[in-house]
């Protein structure tokens, strides 16, 4: 993972790029959403404010997972009719990425699943036909839909995979085993995506470079 600083094509200010793949990031100074062709920059809107939270979870900051060192390098917060949560984007040290879920205090980390399983049957599409108690196979695991939620992004910071910024409300099912896995089908894209993992203790990340709170001592 190599850093590359770039220029902000709205306000001139310097853009680091932690992950050096990243197709969208965010401009610190202006609240741009940039969008990379190649070398270039494009701005193509200007981020939602993301809400603030007492998440000592941060850009920049490190850990563990599965035995492979990560770093987090942007995130999507999500909001819907009862709350909000905030996914994480990792980029681990043999390339691959991830998702640290952070939704009032309970962590998971999935990984985009490909070829994509056979999914829950959606006669409605766009998950307006996933209920819940649907299961599914995966891993020699059998998952539950524990919950169908529609969300729309509220805010985006740092280096995204792909372009995110201008998506309306969206489907997820959240699916759970008895032995703590976990996965979720994100309606965002057709045919929609899988992620699979699991839920993780705070402790068991190993996380350094945390953001501090003045007065708060950081999580062990």
């Amino acid at each position: 993972m190599t850093g590359r600083t770039a220029n902000c094509p709205n306000c001139g200010a310097p853009v680091l790029f932690i992950w050096s793949g990243a197709v969208q990031t965010t401009c610190a100074y202006c609240q741009s959403v940039l969008v990379r062709h190649d070398v270039d920059l494009m701005r193509v809107g200007t981020v939602g404010d993301v809400p603030p939270d007492a998440s000592p979870i941060q850009r920049g900051a490190t850990g563990r997972w599965r035995n492979r060192g990560f770093t987090v390098v942007g995130r999507i917060v999500y909001e819907h009719a009862r709350g909000a949560w905030s996914e994480w984007h990792l980029r681990f040290d043999d390339g691959k990425g991830g998702w640290l879920s952070d939704a009032q205090l309970e962590w998971a980390v999935t990984e985009l699943v490909e070829p994509t399983p056979a999914l829950p049957r959606d006669p409605l599409g766009q998950g307006r036909g996933i209920m819940r108690g649907m299961t599914l196979q995966h891993g020699g695991e059998m998952y539950t839909v524990t919950s169908v939620t529609r969300a729309r992004y509220r805010g985006v910071e740092g280096e995204l995979p792909f372009v995110y910024w201008d998506k309306a409300e969206v489907p997820f099912a959240d699916l759970r085993t008895p032995s703590a896995r976990f996965a979720t089908i994100d309606y965002s894209e057709d045919p929609p995506l899988f992620f699979a993992g699991e839920f993780v203790t705070f402790e068991s990340l190993q996380l350094g470079g945390l953001r501090e709170f003045e007065g708060w001592p950081l999580p062990r």
